[in-house]
């Protein structure tokens, strides 16, 4: 594996980004992988290296670098009352769909530049923060992004003017949602609206919810991991990946 840490330049400053992607017989699908609302941490640099590792070049970029280049949250962030997770909240607030739409814009005029990516169809993943994140730029980017999940997402359907569903229109490729049996930041009604939206849209997607799950039950560090679906979710992201990128 080649692993990296480089900054690149955007409207906003330098973001820091964590790039891996397997040695030989370049080039490779590209995936953007968009971190959840901790931040970059080791958890979610072996996340996309288990991407990578099956033939991929992940980018991983830190969303809060205008916060500062490495700006992370140390592990307290995910105690309630924390003076890390107010620090969290804060930075959670200073970014949303529309700058993370313009980032995507300068990632994606990186990824041309680089000899080790394959030129055309690129992939995105998003977790919990992240989700509305990668329907976001699947609406925007339709013919760069030709899959795309959104794990656990939250805030897809709001009535705000930024809301990602009001994209679903425009998406060309293909997305996954992987739902939690129990999440208050994304409860199953709002997940069967954004079913109907997708329908009306005539969206290709995959709806799953994961019985007897959490919010967060993919992530191995976190209280609520469920090993079992959090395999299956792996198994999903690799069908997809592999039927839409290569």
């Amino acid at each position: 594996m080649i692993e990296k840490q480089i900054n690149i330049e955007t409207k906003a400053g330098s973001l820091d980004t964590f790039i891996c992607h397997p040695e030989r017989r370049a080039p490779w699908p590209g995936i953007i992988f968009y971190m959840d609302a901790p931040g970059i941490r080791e958890e979610l640099r072996d996340m996309a290296r288990r991407l990578a590792t099956v033939g991929y070049y992940v980018l991983l970029p830190n969303l809060y670098y205008r916060a500062g280049t490495g700006t992370m949250l140390d592990a307290s962030a995910l105690r309630e009352g924390s003076p890390e997770r107010e620090r969290m909240w804060g930075l959670m607030k200073s970014i949303g769909n529309e700058l993370v739409a313009e980032d995507t814009g300068s990632l994606l005029a990186f990824i041309d530049r680089q000899s080790q990516v394959r030129k055309g169809a690129l992939g995105c993943v998003g977790y919990c923060m992240s989700g509305p994140f990668v329907v976001t730029v699947a609406g925007r980017f339709p013919d760069r992004f030709a899959a795309a999940a959104s794990i656990y997402g939250a805030g897809l359907l709001t009535d705000r003017p930024d809301s990602p569903h009001l994209l679903v229109p425009h998406i060309k490729g293909e997305i996954y949602f992987a739902c939690a049996e129990t999440d208050k930041y994304a409860p199953l009604p709002l997940i069967a609206e954004l079913k109907r939206e997708l329908e009306r849209a005539r969206t290709k997607f995959e709806i799953e919810i994961f019985p007897g799950t959490e919010h967060g039950f993919a992530f191995p560090q976190r209280y609520c991991y469920h090993k079992a679906a959090a395999e299956t979710h792996w198994e999903r992201l690799f069908d997809l990946f592999g039927r839409r990128l290569r």
